[in-house]
């Protein structure tokens, strides 16, 4: 935990944090996680609709957002987000490979991809830089 939440400060990493994904298990495990390892979450949504309110609402630093949601594409979330003044950075999430999305990251105005099974404090500070 200590190498972690050097590596959140030493990068001056924003640290405030919603999670946006469908499955409740993932949230709360990428909770645990995050604030284990120095970040706040600030709140969590299960679908875009509502991650977008949240994002509205909670203004984070960073949303780390599913691709898959059940209302309305991550991509399209993302995009939505990435775009205005003081806009939170979007990390985009899957448990599928980043490979298997092309070009897509990219064009939303994500930051990046971890993939689930790899989310961890250092990873996602790694794309925040």
């Amino acid at each position: 935990m200590g190498e972690s939440r050097s590596v959140v400060e030493n990068r001056s990493v924003a640290a405030r944090v919603l999670i946006v994904d469908d499955h409740e298990s993932f949230r709360s495990s990428a909770r645990l996680l995050l604030e284990a390892e120095g970040y706040e979450v600030v709140g969590e949504a299960a679908t875009g609709v509502s991650g977008l309110r949240a994002a509205a609402d909670l203004e984070p630093d960073v949303v780390l957002l599913d691709v898959h949601l059940p209302d309305v594409d991550g991509f399209d979330v993302a995009a939505r987000l990435a775009t205005g003044p003081g806009a939170p950075r979007v990390v985009i999430t899957s448990s599928r490979d980043a490979s298997d999305f092309g070009t897509l990251i990219q064009r939303s105005g994500a930051r990046g991809f971890v993939a689930k099974n790899e989310l961890s404090g250092e990873a996602l500070a790694a794309l925040l830089d």
